[in-house]
């Protein structure tokens, strides 16, 4: 069956296809596939084996077939063939798993000043080296690199196509839509050296494509990419991609953590699921690796007035200033077809998302005289969106709610005027960034922020601002390659603590400070990082989950400061601010000659039931010489309000008649399943399956084919409820007139979407 469940959503939010309807099918279409069709998975051993003792393992089924190896990233090996011959490997005393390769896709100007990047003089080290990331080796795995970009072609240094198995990492050329740029972007932010500047200008990209055309990849390609990058030896390795599933288990992120163990300073994107908590998704749950948020460089943010009402605009990547010095009257522009705006001459006009590319959208709005185009979100909350060619009048974006409360005074008033001004706004939270912390292991991500809005940066044939924390990725993995520079007897524990414990707190637009889960240890500053005197190791801490049974918990969490300074330093602890129920031991002040370092114990006592939230945290102050360092810490209370299911998807089984779910339980769940509605009436029409006590993790269940309701479109709600708390996901489900799961037939299609 096509796995559904760990489609990536961290691509960089810059594609202006319009999204699917609410009546529309809410995942992409089920094929039709044959019982006897062949899969890959990716093999987890627990130990270390070679080549020839794998061979031996999968001899005694024909039907299944080698593919790589792994034993840097990884202990196993990928093979391909029947499921049911992939699964009688689980029975293998050796064997720790067997996980199904999955189909990944790729998650202004003054952002590289922001974060203390390269100004008119540089950085220099303490021997009065110019610091550009000279002799430095960066890995990007991604969509590969237009390694003939003017501005990339010093900085390249080969690399490795995973996705042809070759030596030529180059860019999908644009066919059929399939055409990418993603690696391209990535690697100027990191290096570029020409008409732009990259974070790193002289460091050398490695380039791992393994995300072909549309930017898709798998599980196995970008493991093989981690394993080529071991071996290539690079310094710090870059992957601006991910999924939406909250968990520290899943292969990628098991792999980056092994990348760091063998040295590589791993850098990954967070995901652009926010702004909700606990949206973080793998492998920026990867606990070793440096997963990075987006805020915001300084951007110029337009506010319209409307009756009295301050309203906050979007623009939309590539559009034009929304800079207009006088008001304007709004009117209605449905959709954005030309023949609803027939009376647009001279004003803005108001279109809801849908059916059509933004750009076309703005395209008629132009071209029926209009002076700008607001464009309000189909589904709840806001959104950010990309042209993809330029268009002279200025397109913004807002939320659905808002969109929809002018056009209710419309309605009401029969004429609206809007005056705009202009604020100025840098180091905000994108609201598309996504949160953690990460369940199980309820460890405190991301790490840190950067810039990940308006992003200007080379692409195949040009430039072009980009956003997604996928932008905000790259621009870590160049200030990592700027810190191996100056300090080459750094690992990837020092290079993240340097840029952890220097890092900006930052406050929303209220002046309220970020939780940890959100910013992590803040926004980093990479001049700042170079001149660091201390680092406290590690960066950040987790005290664990307490349950309301026990009375008194006493927790311990361990943390080494060093002074890398060339004196002597008095280091202090400031007491947290007190919450009732909770008491901390901090260590007596300490002094630490040159290069001296010391283990403290930092204790706490917590009475459960005196704690009134689920998720505590904050951030313990360490007075350095004269730094102040920030480290965050967290804990949470019995099971936190984390979702407790996710990435469902559904398609043909391994038998004949047999149908297979998967989905991802965070904490396993005390009751699941999947009851079935008809879209129509929402009558329920039963459970497709039901079970309590179900495991925590991955669940792949088959199901026979009666099992499934009589022809029709149907609306499934899939549900799991754990510790007093039930969350569900729905999607629709079309089963067709001859019993098979697919996607509704042209005329039914057209129907469904009315």
């Amino acid at each position: 069956m096509k796995k559904l469940f760990l489609l990536l959503t961290v691509m960089s939010l810059f594609f202006s296809q319009t999204p699917v309807s609410a009546r529309t099918l809410s995942h992409p279409p089920i094929p039709e596939e044959s019982p006897d069709i062949e899969k890959v998975a990716i093999v987890l051993l627990s130990d270390a084996k070679k080549e020839q003792e794998i061979k031996q393992m999968i001899e005694q089924n024909p039907e299944l077939q080698i593919r790589h190896t792994f034993n840097q990233a990884l202990n196993g090996f990928s093979v391909k063939g029947k499921s049911s011959a992939l699964q009688s490997l689980q029975k293998l005393e050796s064997v720790t798993s067997v996980s199904p390769v999955n189909t990944y896709h790729v998650h202004s100007n003054d952002n590289i000043k922001l974060i203390g990047g390269l100004n008119a003089r540089g950085y220099y080290d303490e021997n009065n080296q110019r610091l550009t990331g000279k002799g430095v080796k960066v890995g990007v795995i991604d969509t590969g690199i237009d390694y003939n970009h003017p501005d990339l072609r010093r900085s390249y240094g080969g690399g490795r196509d995973l996705v042809d198995n070759d030596k030529d990492p180059m860019e999908t050329k644009a066919a059929g839509g399939q055409g990418t740029l993603h690696g391209t972007h990535v690697a100027g932010i990191i290096a570029a050296n020409g008409r732009i500047q990259g974070v790193a200008p002289e460091a050398t990209i490695i380039a791992y494509r393994a995300l072909g055309p549309g930017g898709s990849g798998t599980t196995e390609q970008v493991i093989a990419a981690i394993e080529q990058a071991i071996k290539d030896k690079v310094d710090v390795l870059n992957l601006s991609l991910g999924n939406n599933v909250n968990g520290p288990d899943l292969p990628i992120s098991m792999a980056l953590n092994k990348a760091v163990e063998k040295g590589i300073t791993a850098v990954t994107s967070s995901g652009n699921s926010g702004p909700n908590i606990w949206t973080v998704g793998s492998p920026g749950t990867a606990s070793k690796a440096i997963s990075v948020g987006a805020s915001t460089p300084t951007i110029k943010v337009p506010i319209l007035s409307i009756n009295g009402r301050e309203i906050r605009l979007d623009l939309l990547q590539g559009s034009r200033e929304w800079e207009f010095d006088r008001s304007y009257e709004i009117v209605d522009g449905g959709l954005g077809h030309t023949v609803e705006l027939k009376n647009a001459e001279g004003k803005i006009v108001l279109v809801e998302r849908g059916e059509m590319t933004f750009t076309d959208k703005a395209v008629h709005a132009m071209e029926a005289g209009a002076e700008g185009i607001i464009i309000y979100n189909n589904t709840k909350g806001r959104f950010f969106g990309n042209l993809d060619s330029e268009v002279p009048i200025p397109a913004a974006a807002l939320s659905k709610e808002e969109g929809e409360r002018i056009k209710k005074l419309l309605k009401e008033k029969g004429r609206l005027l809007a005056r705009t001004n202009i604020i100025e706004e840098r180091d905000i939270l994108a609201d598309f960034s996504s949160r953690g912390p990460v369940t199980s292991t309820w460890e405190i991500k991301p790490d840190v922020v950067a810039p990940g809005v308006a992003i200007n940066s080379t692409i195949p044939g040009g430039y072009l601002p980009l956003q997604g924390t996928s932008m905000a990725a790259p621009h870590v993995a160049g200030a990592c390659a700027i810190l191996k520079q100056a300090h080459p007897e750094w690992g990837p524990e020092q290079i993240k603590a340097a840029l952890m414990n220097t890092a900006k707190l930052i406050r929303n637009s209220e002046g309220r400070t970020y939780r940890t889960y959100e910013q992590g240890a803040g926004r980093i500053q990479l001049d700042q990082a170079l001149k660091a005197e201390t680092l406290v190791l590690p960066a950040s801490m987790q005290f664990g989950k307490f349950q309301i049974a026990d009375r008194l918990h006493d927790h311990s969490s361990f943390i080494t400061v060093e002074n890398i300074s060339g004196k002597t330093q008095s280091y202090s602890f400031s007491v947290p601010y007190k919450e009732q129920g909770i008491n901390w031991e901090m260590p007596m002040t300490f002094r630490l000659n040159p290069g001296e370092k010391k283990k403290v114990e930092i204790k706490m006592s917590a009475d459960p039931t005196l704690l009134k939230n689920k998720i505590h945290d904050g951030y313990l102050l360490l007075k350095a010489g004269s730094e102040s360092i920030h480290v965050p810490y967290l804990y949470v209370l019995e099971e936190p309000d984390y979702p407790r299911v996710m990435g469902f998807g559904i398609g043909k089984g391994d038998k004949p008649g047999t149908y297979r779910y998967e989905v991802y339980l965070p904490g396993g769940a005390e009751e699941f399943g999947i009851a079935m509605f008809d879209s129509e009436s929402l009558r329920f029409m039963g459970f497709l399956d039901w079970k309590r006590n179900a495991g925590k993790g991955q669940l792949l269940q088959e199901i026979p084919a009666e099992k499934l309701p009589g022809p029709g479109l149907y609306l499934a709600k899939v549900f799991a409820k754990k510790a007093g708390r039930e969350d569900w996901l729905e999607t629709y489900i079309f089963v067709r007139p001859d019993g098979q799961l697919g996607d509704p037939v042209p005329s039914e299609a057209e129907e469904i979407k009315k």
